[in-house]
C-alpha cells in the first residue's frame, strides 16, 4: 500500500450511499478487504483502479447483486439496509448505466425511458399517454431533445446513452453509476455527455463515474476513490491529482515509459500507400512506413481511419489507388493475401473480432499458427499445442489461471495481450493495431507499449490507430491526423506539443 494518506475534503451534499467494512471473497481470492466508501448527493465521484482491483465487485455490492461478508454495513439515504437486493437498490434510487446500455433496441425512445413502470409495476395494460408525458417531463428537466417515437436502435450510440440516463431519472434515480460511459463516443459526444453530467450534479444527483481514461476522470470528477488489489488506497480531491499521481496511486509504482522517437529515414520502406480511396469512407490516402517504425494515426471516430486499415488487411477492398508491400503490389483483395505478405491486424473490437470468447486461451493463441503445429500426417499433437500455448502466455506476460480457461475469464488487458500475441506469432513484418489499449488499465497500457517497442527493435513496423493524443505522442515516430476521410496533416512526433496536437485533432 502507498504511504499517501487519504485527504479530508468537504462537499456540500449529504451522504447518499455509505459502505463500511466491506469485504468479499471468492474461493481463495480476496476481491475486497475492509473497504469503506461514501458518495454524496450532488457530486461526481470517480472510482478507479487496475483490472482486478475490486471496482466491479464494489459496484455489485452497492447495487445488491452480491452480498458482502459478515460485518459490512450498507447505508442508503441515512438508513441501514440489512439485505440489499437489486430490486431494492433500484427502488431506493441506485441506477446503473452499463457499458452495453441494456436498452430495448426494438422499442421507442419513450418506451425505453418509461420501461421501469411496467417492469416493476406488473401492469397489464400500457398507458401511452403516461409514457409520453413522463418521457417528455424527464427530457425537459434534463434539457434533452430526442425523438420519442423512434426505435432506439436507430439512434447514434451517444443518444442511446442519453436514453439510458433519462430512463434512470424517470425511475427517480438519486445515484447514477456510469460504467465506462465514454468508451464508444467521439470527443464531441464526450463533451456533450460531460455537460449533461454537470447538469445532473446541479440537480443534486450523485454520479459514480468509472473509467480507465484518467484525463476524463480528472476533468469531470470532484473526488476520486482508488482501489488496488481489493483494498482502498484512499479518497482524494481531484484538484490535488494529476495523471502521474493517479497512476502511482493505482499501481503503487511510477510508470515511466519512454521511447527513443528517432526517425527511421534511413531504414528501408516496407509499405507505400498511394492515393487510396473507397467511396463514402476515405479518399486520396498516401503515406509510407519504414522498417522498425511506429506510425501513429489519430482522428475522430468516423474519420475513415479504421476503414482504411481494413483495406490494408484485405477486408475492405479499395475503389482506387495502390498499395505496395516491400515493392509488391497488393490490391487489398483478401486477408489471405495480406497475411502472406506479412501483414497482421489487431481489430478495434477485440471481443467481437479478435477473440472467440467461449474458447480457451490456448485455442485463441494457436488459431493463427495451427499449420506450424501440425505433425506428420497433418495431425495436431494436443500436448505440443498446450506446451506452445503455455510458453506464449509466459513470453507475453499474460495473466491466466490456466491456458485451458475460457478467454472471456481474463481481464481486458490480458485479453488484448492474447489478441496481440496470436498475430505476433504469425511473424508479420507489418502490424496494424487499431486502438489496442481501448478499455484497458494504465498498467496494461504500459505493458502493451513496451511490447510494441520491443517488436520494433526486432524490425517489425507498426501502424498505431489511437483516440489518445498522449498515446501517439509517447509511442510514435511520425503521426498522421485524419479527418473527414482524409489525411490532413503529417508531422514528426517530436515536433509538436501534446496540447497543440489535441487542438488540431479536436477543433
Amino acid at each position: 500500500m502507498t504511504n499517501v494518506e487519504e485527504k479530508q475534503f468537504t462537499l456540500s451534499g449529504e451522504p447518499f450511499l455509505q459502505l463500511r467494512h466491506v469485504s468479499k471473497r471468492f474461493g481463495g481470492v480476496q476481491a475486497l478487504e475492509n473497504v469503506d466508501f461514501e458518495i454524496l448527493l450532488g457530486e461526481v465521484h470517480a472510482l478507479v483502479g487496475e483490472n482486478g482491483s475490486g471496482k466491479s465487485t464494489l459496484v455489485k455490492i452497492a447495487t445488491g447483486v452480491l452480498q458482502p461478508e459478515t460485518g459490512a454495513e450498507i447505508i442508503i439515504g441515512g438508513k441501514k439496509v440489512t439485505f440489499l437486493t437489486p430490486f431494492e437498490a433500484h427502488h431506493l434510487g441506485i441506477h446503473v448505466v452499463h457499458q452495453d446500455l441494456s436498452l430495448f433496441p426494438n422499442l421507442s425512445v419513450a418506451e425505453n425511458i418509461a420501461s421501469h413502470f411496467y417492469l416493476e409495476g406488473f401492469r397489464s395494460f400500457v398507458d401511452w399517454r403516461k409514457i409520453w408525458e413522463r418521457s417528455t417531463e424527464v427530457m425537459e428537466k434534463l434539457g434533452v431533445s430526442l425523438p420519442l417515437d423512434v426505435e432506439v436502435r436507430k439512434l447514434p450510440i451517444a443518444d442511446q446513452q442519453l436514453v439510458a440516463i433519462c430512463r434512470a431519472i424517470a425511475g427517480y434515480a438519486r445515484l447514477i453509476i456510469l460504467d465506462e460511459p465514454t468508451s464508444s463516443l467521439t470527443w464531441k459526444e464526450v463533451n456533450r455527455l460531460f455537460t449533461f453530467i454537470r447538469g445532473l450534479k446541479e440537480q443534486g444527483i450523485a454520479i459514480l463515474f468509472i473509467s480507465h481514461r484518467l484525463d476524463e476522470v480528472l476533468e469531470i470528477s470532484d473526488r476520486v476513490t482508488v482501489l488496488r488489489d481489493g483494498k482502498k488506497v484512499g479518497t482524494f480531491p481531484t484538484r490535488e491529482l494529476d495523471q502521474s499521481k493517479l497512476s502511482f496511486l493505482m499501481t503503487g509504482k511510477k510508470l515511466a515509459f519512454t521511447r527513443d522517437t528517432r526517425m527511421h529515414k534511413v531504414a528501408p520502406e516496407v509499405l507505400r500507400v498511394e492515393n487510396l480511396s473507397r467511396t463514402n469512407q476515405y479518399r486520396d490516402i498516401s503515406f509510407s512506413l519504414r522498417k522498425g517504425e511506429i506510425l501513429g494515426i489519430i482522428g475522430p471516430r468516423g474519420s475513415g481511419r479504421t476503414e482504411m486499415a481494413l483495406s490494408l488487411f484485405g477486408l475492405n477492398p479499395p475503389d482506387g489507388g495502390k498499395i505496395y508491400v516491400e515493392g509488391k503490389e497488393f490490391r487489398g483483395e483478401s486477408v489471405q493475401r495480406a497475411i502472406s505478405l506479412g501483414i497482421g491486424y489487431v481489430p478495434e473490437n477485440r471481443l467481437l473480432q479478435g477473440l472467440v470468447l467461449d474458447q480457451s486461451v490456448e485455442n485463441n493463441l494457436v488459431i493463427t499458427v495451427l499449420k506450424k503445429l501440425l505433425e506428420k500426417g497433418r495431425l495436431l499433437d494436443p500436448r505440443r499445442k498446450q506446451e506452445f500455448a503455455r510458453q506464449t502466455v509466459k513470453d507475453f506476460g499474460i495473466k491466466a489461471s490456466d491456458v485451458e480457461a475460457p478467454v472471456r475469464s481474463l481481464s481486458g488487458g490480458n485479453q488484448q495481450k492474447v489478441v496481440l500475441a496470436k498475430w505476433i506469432l504469425t511473424e508479420p513484418r507489418i502490424l496494424i493495431l487499431d486502438t489496442p489499449t481501448h478499455g484497458v488499465d494504465i498498467g496494461a497500457k504500459e505493458s502493451i507499449y513496451q511490447s510494441m517497442v520491443e517488436l520494433t527493435e526486432k524490425g517489425l513496423s507498426i501502424i498505431l490507430i489511437s483516440d489518445e493524443e498522449q498515446e501517439v505522442m509517447m509511442v510514435s515516430d511520425r503521426i498522421l491526423v485524419m479527418k473527414g476521410g482524409k489525411i490532413v496533416e503529417e508531422f514528426d512526433a517530436r515536433s509538436m506539443a501534446e496540447e497543440d496536437l489535441r487542438r488540431k485533432v479536436r477543433e
